[in-house]
């Protein structure tokens, strides 16, 4: 029976496991904000933050990544003070009752990093690929925990007037490419790339993104993947956020197809269960 193959890339050191990438992951999305554009206010209190934890570990879930500041175009700006409060109640909790279960934090601040990973966090999600932080680089390096490195340009307030490329993918990994090589110099050693879809990017060149995400592979690092009913499905269908999962599993099939490592979703069930069908 022929199924799909991921593509060969170097494993990662999380806690005390080493993710191979054999088999994709999901990592499930966990926002603890009150205006994210699918999901913002469901999950913002801590019993709701905990059930819909519980639902995605039932479901299979391999990584939870929390999201206390919401990055969608025109997010206002918050304090780390505020992204501290709403995030390391709930990590407290999940390490106290899933202290197996992998969490990452999706934050571009370098304190709010570091305090998540000294509360038990175990990879660091950066939107801004080091760009809004100047520190978020060292602090990684000190850390030594996983990082994932998407591409943006400007800030979420700012970055849909920066989408001028000569070609998306080249210079996507060349950008990719350049902080790669910084983080290498610090000593950073586990890396994941994420090509950042809808972040300083029409829709068109999200879907051009989506259609060659396989030559970012000559990076050698495992490849994220975000699409979960994000705008260059709902736009392109003239549909809502809630209305984008059919979309949603399409793309992400896509994604696989083209040999990415880990789906970063809403909907774990639905993700598993394709990895399920392709693998």
């Amino acid at each position: 029976m022929i199924k799909l193959k991921t593509y060969p890339t170097q494993s990662i050191k999380a806690s005390d496991r080493i993710l191979t990438f054999e088999r994709p992951l999901v990592m499930g999305i966990l926002n603890v904000t009150p205006d994210s554009f699918f999901d913002g206010g469901k999950h913002e209190g801590i019993n709701q933050a905990l059930s819909h934890t519980t639902k995605l570990i039932e479901e299979g879930v391999d990584i939870i990544d929390i999201g206390a500041y919401s990055s969608r175009p025109g997010a206002p700006l918050i304090s780390a003070t505020e992204e501290l409060n709403r995030a390391l109640p709930i990590i407290k909790k999940l390490r106290e009752l899933h202290p197996d279960t992998l969490l990452s934090i999706d934050t571009f601040r370098a304190e709010v990093a570091q305090r998540c990973v000294e509360a038990g966090v175990h990879i660091i999600n950066d939107i801004s690929g080091g760009t809004l932080d100047k520190q978020m680089f060292p602090a990684v390096a000190e850390l030594q925990v996983p990082y994932i490195l998407m591409h943006m340009r400007g800030k979420p307030e700012t970055m849909q007037q920066l989408t001028q490329y000569e070609d998306i993918v080249e210079d996507v990994g060349e950008a990719l490419a350049k902080k790669i090589a910084a983080l290498r110099e610090l000593g950073v050693k586990d890396i994941m790339i994420d090509p950042g879809f809808g972040f300083a990017k029409t829709v068109e060149q999200s879907h051009e993104l989506l259609y060659r995400i396989d030559e970012l592979h000559y990076l050698g690092l495992p490849i994220l993947g975000g699409i979960s009913r994000k705008s260059m499905i709902y736009k392109k269908l003239d549909i809502t956020p809630s209305q984008s999962l059919t979309g949603t599993i399409a793309m992400n099939t896509l994604l696989l197809e083209r040999g990415v490592h880990v789906l970063r979703v809403h909907d774990v069930k639905e993700a598993k269960q394709l990895i399920k069908l392709l693998y």
